[in-house]
């Protein structure tokens, strides 16, 4: 079993920082890629950050300059610094991983949410 857990949710003011980490356990022998996704009220749940075993990163439009996404490969943990929050930032931030199998078969896997919330 692959379990991911999200911590470093919160509350902040506009203007403030958080950092977000998720932590994958379990069977795990290749993670290809690991990212951050949102949902705020009301919203679909969308892409924030993601980071490929290459270091590939990409965000989106609404968070870059502001969020910087990283990887400890070791400690098969992915953290997501968010500066500049702002009230649009609102939203619970789900971990997920794309995990490779032995016979490079790839499975996705998601972590259960950390509330994010920014205020005025």
């Amino acid at each position: 079993q692959v379990q991911l857990v999200e911590s470093g949710g919160g509350l902040v003011q506009a203007g403030g920082s958080l950092r977000l980490s998720c932590a994958v356990s379990g069977s795990i022998f290749r993670i290809n890629a690991m990212g951050w996704y949102r949902q705020a009220p009301g919203k679909q749940r969308e892409l924030v950050a993601a980071v490929t075993s290459g270091g590939t990163t990409n965000y989106a439009d609404s968070v870059k300059g502001r969020f910087t996404i990283s990887r400890h490969n070791a400690k098969n943990t992915v953290y997501m610094r968010m500066n500049s929050l702002n009230p649009d930032d609102r939203a619970i931030y789900y971990c997920t991983a794309r995990l490779a199998s032995p016979f490079g078969k790839e499975y996705d896997y998601w972590g259960q949410g950390t509330q994010v919330t920014v205020s005025p």
